[in-house]
């Protein structure tokens, strides 16, 4: 017997004394804590460069500081704080777009009040405040309405009166892109809210945004480091196209270190089923919003910081029920019903309900994948618990084999190893996966513990002596989304 030593020496050692050496490879584990990192533009006074990622959970400095007051970013970051606390959270920056031009929203105003009452307008979810007494026209209504509007610092918006039009507002967004033009503006929402009578309006979309920042530079940022949930505001085809090669390449075997993108969609059926139909990625979820008061931003930063939370816990279950919290619901006659969400998950996007309370919850958390690279409908990669499951899986492996047999040989299957010496076989890394296995089956992951077993093989590769091969076929457990049951009466 020749038991191998780390640090004693060998035939170099006459020095009398007890010499013991601990090794931590069979010992410990390294755990599992997942990282969310969210995309969005930030204002010149943050105090963050663009292209830096920051640990928001690891800095005691405020996300207005770090982004700017009324950012997209700062609110994406507050958002996502504010659905999951505990969620290990990172923020990238990007500047505007040069060539961006910066959404308008115009709202022309009409009449006198005929009687006084508190006047809501809600701007992308933001709800401001005016009094409107008996009397006042629809110029002084203007006149209260911009100086509330730019007192919140939140909105994503600067209100300002028209020239030459003071019955006018203009609504300009504070950053540049076609984010600005997924800004929603009502006057009534909650039940209660009324137009003082004698008052209308007209929203006109006068300017649309375009050109939003390209994502380039927060991927390159993100370098080596697995980031597990990825928050995305932009659903234009260039930043979905960037973001799908790197999370591809992420997922792929030579980072190995995967990672989920969440984003949102809003508009009515019909632009998002059109919309659906534009996108085919594994690696991405993006939800529809519906007509909903909330800005698409933070639907992506809620829903990334919801599932990151749920997913970190368990990677296989489903998403279901989970409530997305300071979202607003679509007005009841705008949600979508039963049918059309069903066509909206043959289409790549994930749909959502609303409980009695009026909360938004998960409904189907699906990728964007629909079709092959032969543009054949397929399902592989449908649910993103899939992707989600076997990256914890392989992290799981990795790390087990890493640990435990960082410097070891390897011979054949058919060789006597020695007692003591640290020397693989196929055969023991076939035994290894099946302890591996039934832990993951532990976890609720995977299953059918015999067809794995009889499954699974493993060789030395003959081209290089250096390494081992193995077939791996895990089968992984799946979520009971739908009970169908045929019940015959008498």
């Amino acid at each position: 017997m020749s038991i191998a030593f780390d640090s004693i020496p060998g035939q170099n050692l006459r020095l009398p004394g007890v010499y013991i050496e601990f090794s931590g490879n069979n010992a410990g584990s390294s755990g599992f804590q997942g990282k969310a990192l969210l995309i969005g533009q930030s204002f010149n006074n943050g105090s963050v460069t663009p292209g830096v990622i920051t640990n928001i959970s690891g800095t005691s400095a405020s996300p207005d500081s770090l982004y700017g007051a009324g950012s997209m970013l700062s609110e994406m970051v507050k958002a996502a704080q504010n659905a999951s606390p505990w969620l290990q959270l990172y923020a990238v920056a990007l500047a505007d777009n040069p060539a961006g031009i910066q959404a308008v929203k115009s709202i022309l105003w009409a009449g006198t009040a005929l009687n006084p009452g508190t006047l809501n307008c809600y701007i992308a979810g933001y709800q401001v405040q005016i009094a409107v007494l008996q009397g006042d026209t629809a110029v002084n209504v203007v006149s209260h309405l911009v100086a509330a509007i730019n007192a919140l610092t939140a909105v994503p918006v600067v209100a300002s009166i028209h020239a030459g039009v003071p019955a006018q507002i203009d609504l300009t967004c504070k950053w540049k892109g076609a984010t600005g033009t997924a800004i929603d503006v009502r006057f009534t929402y909650f039940v209660g809210d009324l137009i003082p009578t004698g008052l209308t309006y007209t929203i006109t979309q006068t300017v649309a945004g375009s050109g939003d920042p390209d994502i380039a530079a927060a991927l390159a940022a993100m370098g080596s480091q697995w980031y597990n949930w990825i928050g995305c505001p932009y659903s234009g085809s260039s930043d979905l196209a960037e973001l799908n090669t790197m999370l591809g390449a992420a997922f792929g075997p030579m980072e190995a270190i995967g990672g989920t993108a969440f984003g949102a969609f809003t508009g009515n059926l019909a632009q998002t089923s059109s919309f659906g139909a534009t996108v085919n990625l594994v690696n991405m979820t993006i939800i529809s919003t519906g007509l909903s008061p909330t800005a698409p931003w933070l639907w992506s930063a809620v829903y990334t910081a919801i599932a990151g939370q749920a997913l970190s816990n368990d990677p296989s279950r489903q998403l279901r029920g989970a409530i997305l919290p300071g979202i607003l619901a679509p007005d009841a006659g705008d949600q979508f019903g039963k049918s059309a969400r069903n066509s909206l998950l043959f289409d790549g996007i994930a749909t959502h309900t609303v409980d009695a309370a009026g909360n938004v919850v998960i409904e189907c958390e699906i990728s964007t994948y629909q079709t092959n690279a032969l543009g054949v409908q397929d399902s592989t990669w449908l649910y993103i618990q899939t992707a989600e499951t076997l990256s914890r899986i392989r992290l799981a492996q990795v790390e087990f084999f890493t640990q435990h047999y960082p410097n070891w040989k390897l011979a054949d299957d058919s060789y006597v190893v020695p007692t003591g010496q640290p020397i693989m076989q196929p055969k023991k890394v076939i035994a290894e996966m099946l302890v591996l296995y039934i832990y993951f089956m532990d976890l609720g992951w995977v299953q059918d513990y015999d067809v794995y077993k009889a499954g699974i093989a493993a060789q030395i590769n003959s081209s290089n002596a250096n390494r081992c091969d193995v077939l791996d076929d895990p089968i992984l457990i799946k979520n009971m989304r739908i009970l169908a049951v045929h019940s015959e009466f008498q």
